[in-house]
């Protein structure tokens, strides 16, 4: 069979699918429903508490009629066993006795007498085998006829089965027997299987194993009969081959290996091979046990209500065990039925609430949604039984999640549902205990999320907390209870309403009266005091209130604000100025708030004309754009400050004025320190008196385009306005300085500081002077010429001396820096030149580099230890020279101490080359330089491939007459013995022989024979000595004489 017939759901008529066994032919055939008539495939081992309506019948005529005995089966049939043993024993006997008198008779001999007897003796013997043998032939036709004759065969006797086999002497293994057993127990299986359009009524199994117990067949004949019925299947459905019929073959297998292996328990496992001869594998007879399983626990859960009882629960769960249906299983069915129940109600609800007649819907929904509420808590308290362990998986609350009502559509009809049972809880005026309790539980049941459901409580609880507080301000108990915050609190109490939204409901009602009274523009007193009463009825917080004039009064007020700003500089006239008189007192606004309203339209024009001076194609046409915002500043926005405040446009207060000229007073300095600056300067003659300084655009623009627009028109007022004339001419006009009181004004508007006003004039001032400072001061040289062109162009600019002199300073030494830069990566400047500069206060740290002050200590080192002196400071090298060049000290001797290494061995090479040149002089300097670098760090006796090289090296160094100091080290560092030095040293004055002159000192290795032939003279010996130039080496044959 194929591995996924038996997974597919038996109410859809399945695929064509091919079956590839023994048990199939490899073409697809069909079966039809006559075949499923014999057959009947559930498993589950019940009791007889789980039989559903009434036990299953079959029909006698399922054995088919009676059978008819045979004369000889008749004489067997009538005898019983021993009369029949007796009856064989006295043929066989007669038989023989006839035969012997017949032989004797007729042979007359006793041979003929004993042969008839023989003769006789076997036929009746094998008449007597004849009569034996019908027995179980007799047994077995009795037994067919004794289950035929019963109405019901359910109803046989076991005894008697027994007895038949009994009365004919018969084992019920005997094979005729046992065949008529198995056939009998083959046709009632087979009977008792279920129509094919029908489903198990899970009484089979019973019934099966009762007739097979009372049959008295063994177990693996009965499963061999079990089988036999697959067969058939298989051979019906060779007879067919349409689709019906093979929907039909699987839905009749898949209950006979459910049946089967429930009725056999644990040996079906190996008494049905459904592998081997269907080739049907464990996962697809789980699935079979699974399917019919679900189905008659189905049928099982259609027989439980909504009055369900412990009794019911004790027997779904014996029937799911008996079934072998999972607890999981049966979980998800459980829930599922609660659900379809609760979902008749709900669909029934729904319904009386979406129809036309709506007399008594409120109450028969309520009534509808009490029955889920009593159903839902009528299961809670079966969970929570005592006996809740022997239970049908499943018992527990209701929830429509995952039904038919989990969807979008469906789920607005459970919020009208929702909302209906809360605007009836609510209807007593107050929400009770048990009625949140149960609105808790249809939140659940219905699956509404919390967000959900307490929008739909708190709309139904506004209506109702409105109503109420209607009726409490109506009747004037609201305004007759001494604490009002108490009444209301109790009153969120009763409806269980949160105090917060109670309060944004008061604070809706007070709005809905402010814009009432304010329709015709303004607030009288009467109006004034309404709102007041009402704040203290609905105890709304000041802060709140405020809120609300400012909003909706300010809307009136910006209106009427708007309109003033567009007359515009011309049509600001008196009947302006009394509309927003009128709207800033008569719509009781603070000042804060209604200059608050009119900053910020102002300001907007302020950005209007901003943009327009930013998009100009010159500095000369922004400027035109900022003069147009200086004057609506001037003429409009100015004046409407003043109609707020009630106050004059012309003369600002007293007081203000004098704290203004205090102020400018403190800081005459900086003013005084720039020509433009002293322009701009506010003083008593020249007051900023005529405009508004509160509105300002400080917090709409950063500083630095504040800072541009001011220094654009700060430009435009010191180079005048530029015209082009036709021919590429252009004609600057000065102007006077009329416009330093536009730039102050600018200065107002844009919200720039003093100091910032400040910074620009000598930001814009230092970057003028700079550039021709910097052509005039191209060399980094002063003269007195340049400093007399620079003095004149800071006079010219009005840059106040000490800013002048410090950009001087400031392009004179960049161009040091760069001139010391330069001579330093060039090797041209020494730690004298430094020391001397730092002495002029050159600040050695930024004029020159890090890197380039350790490269020039480098250079410096490399002077000592090739000065030829031999001598090293250590104060002066570690100490005094890094801290001039200010370099890290412990880095400097790690320097000192690598470059004294690497000298030391080039100042010894260097040495030995000079010798081999004859270079005394320069021989002399690089051993002193040998002995620097030695004083720098320490060494070992140098080794060298030519020791006679190391002895010249050392008498010519000798002939320098050097200090003892140096010359002891020397000798130690070339590795010369104190006797050889001290040979050297005593013939260093004495005239060479054989007139050897100085110069001839300077062979390689000549000095030491001279110098060895001199000494053995001396001590009276005589040697021959042979100079062999290659490898430099010396052999000296001493004869002594003998005196």
């Amino acid at each position: 069979m194929n591995p996924t017939s038996l997974l597919l759901p038996i109410n859809q008529p399945p695929p064509v699918t091919t079956f590839r066994s023994q048990f199939l032919n490899p073409t697809p055939l069909r079966l039809t429903p006559k075949f499923y008539l014999k057959r009947r495939i559930q498993s589950t081992v019940l009791s007889s508490s789980s039989v559903q309506d009434k036990p299953t019948s079959v029909n006698p005529d399922v054995f088919g009629g009676k059978k008819e005995l045979s004369p000889i089966q008749s004489l067997v049939d009538a005898m019983s066993p021993p009369i029949r043993i007796a009856s064989s024993a006295l043929i066989f006997a007669g038989a023989i006795a006839a035969g012997y008198g017949l032989g004797l008779r007729f042979g007359g001999s006793r041979n003929a007498g004993v042969g008839g007897a023989i003769a006789f003796g076997a036929a009746g013997a094998g008449a007597a085998y004849a009569l034996n043998s019908c027995a179980p032939e007799v047994a077995a036709i009795n037994l067919h006829n004794y289950v035929a004759d019963f109405e019901n065969p359910a109803a046989l006797n076991k005894e008697d089965i027994e007895a038949i086999a009994n009365k004919y002497g018969v084992s019920k293994q005997n094979e005729a027997f046992n065949a008529e057993l198995r056939d009998i127990y083959c046709r009632y299986v087979s009977a008792v299987l279920p129509a094919s359009t029908e489903e198990l009524r899970g009484d089979e199994v019973d019934t099966i194993i009762k007739f097979k117990n009372t049959l008295g067949i063994d177990d693996p004949d009965a499963a061999d009969m079990h089988m036999e019925i697959g067969r058939r299947i298989f051979r019906q459905r060779l007879e067919t081959g349409d689709r019906d019929g093979d929907m039909v073959q699987r839905r009749a297998f898949q209950k006979l290996i459910y049946v089967s292996t429930i009725v056999f328990g644990e040996a079906s496992a190996f008494l049905l091979p459904w592998k081997r001869v269907f080739k049907v594998t464990d996962a697809q007879v789980d699935v079979a046990v699974r399917d019919n399983a679900q189905r008659l626990y189905a049928s099982k859960l259609k027989s439980v209500g909504r009055d369900i009882d412990v009794n019911q629960l004790i027997s779904l769960r014996e029937a799911q065990l008996a079934y072998r249906l999972s607890d999981e299983l049966a979980h998800e069915m459980f829930k599922e039925h609660a659900r379809n129940l609760v979902e008749e109600i709900i669909s029934t609800a729904v319904g009386i609430l979406k129809s036309r007649t709506r007399a008594t819907e409120p109450t028969r929904v309520i009534e509808e949604l009490d029955k889920v509420l009593s159903y839902n808590n009528l299961l809670i308290s079966l969970k929570n039984h005592a006996d809740a362990s022997r239970f049908a998986p499943g018992t527990g609350p209701v929830s429509l999640v995952g039904g038919e009502y989990d969807g979008d559509r469906k789920m607005d009809d459970l919020k009208l549902l929702y909302r209906a049972y809360v605007t009836d809880s609510l209807s007593s005026g107050r929400m009770e205990e048990d009625k949140l309790a149960a609105l808790n539980q249809l939140r659940n049941i219905f699956g509404l999320g919390k967000r959900e459901a307490d929008t739909i409580t708190l709309d139904v609880t506004s209506k109702v907390y409105r109503k109420r507080l209607a009726q409490a301000v109506t009747s004037g108990e609201l305004e007759a209870f001494e604490s009002k915050a108490a009444y209301l609190q109790n009153l969120c109490e009763e409806l269980n309403f949160d105090p917060q939204k109670a309060l944004e409901i008061h604070q809706e009602i007070y709005r809905q009266k402010l814009q009432q009274l304010v329709a015709d523009g303004e607030l009288s007193d009467e109006d004034m005091k309404a709102l007041e009463r009402l704040q203290v009825m609905l105890c709304v917080p000041k802060q709140t209130v405020e809120a609300a004039h400012a909003d909706i009064c300010g809307s009136l007020f910006e209106k009427v604000v708007k309109e003033a700003i567009a007359c515009g500089i011309d049509g600001y006239d008196t009947e302006t100025k009394n509309a927003v008189r009128k709207a800033a007192y008569g719509l009781r606004l603070t000042r804060e708030v209604a200059m608050t309203i009119a900053s910020k339209a102002v300001r907007k024009i302020f950005i209007t004309y901003i943009q327009r001076a930013r998009g100009a194609g010159s500095r000369t046409e922004s400027a035109k754009e900022l003069k147009k915002m200086i004057a609506f500043n001037s003429f409009v926005a100015s004046q409407l400050v003043a109609d707020i405040k009630g106050e004059s446009a012309d003369t600002p207060p007293e007081e203000t004025q004098e704290e203004q000229i205090q102020q400018n007073e403190e800081e005459d300095e900086e003013w005084e320190s720039l020509q433009s600056l002293r322009k701009v300067k506010p003083s008593r003659n020249n007051l900023r008196k005529e405009i508004q300084t509160e509105i300002t655009l400080k917090d709409d623009l950063p500083e630095r385009e504040r800072t541009e627009l001011y220094k654009t028109y700060l430009l435009f007022c010191l180079t005048g306005q530029v015209t082009k004339i036709p021919f590429g001419v252009q004609i600057t006009t000065k102007k006077d300085d009329s416009e330093y009181v536009f730039l102050s004004q600018l200065g107002s508007i844009l919200g720039l500081t003093d100091s910032e006003i400040v910074g620009v004039h000598q930001g814009l001032a230092e970057q003028a002077f700079r550039q021709q400072a910097e052509v005039i001061l191209a060399d980094g040289q002063i003269t007195k010429a340049k400093m007399v062109q620079l003095n004149e162009l800071q006079k010219n600019v009005g840059l106040p001396p000490q800013y002048a002199q410090n950009i001087i300073k400031s392009i004179t030494t960049t161009k040091l820096a760069a001139a010391l830069e330069t001579a330093v990566g060039q090797g041209r400047l020494s730690i004298k030149e430094i020391r001397e500069l730092k002495e002029s206060s050159v600040d050695i740290n930024t004029m020159i580099s890090e890197s380039l002050r350790e490269n020039l200590f480098k250079k410096t080192l490399a002077d000592i230890f090739s000065s030829g002196t031999g001598e090293f400071d250590e104060e002066e090298v570690y100490e005094n020279i890094p801290k001039d060049l200010n370099i890290n000290v412990e880095k400097a001797k790690k320097v000192v101490h690598e470059l004294a290494r690497s000298r030391l061995s080039n100042s010894l090479i260097q040495a030995v080359s000079l010798l081999r040149q004859r270079n005394h002089k320069a021989l002399v300097y690089s051993l002193n330089d040998l002995l620097a670098c030695d004083k720098a760090v320490p060494a070992t006796p140098l080794s060298w491939e030519v020791p006679e090289e190391l002895s010249d090296l050392f008498i010519v160094y000798l002939k320098s007459d050097p200090p003892p100091e140096k010359l002891s080290r020397l000798q130690y560092l070339l590795g010369i013995s104190d006797s050889t030095a001290e040979t050297l040293r005593a013939v260093k004055d004495r005239e060479l022989p054989n007139g050897a002159g100085e110069e001839e000192f300077t062979g390689r290795g000549e000095t030491v024979a001279v110098l060895l032939r001199c000494e053995l003279e001396t001590l009276g010996s005589h040697s021959v000595i042979s100079y062999y130039p290659r490898g430099l080496k010396y052999h000296i044959k001493h004869t002594e004489i003998m005196q």
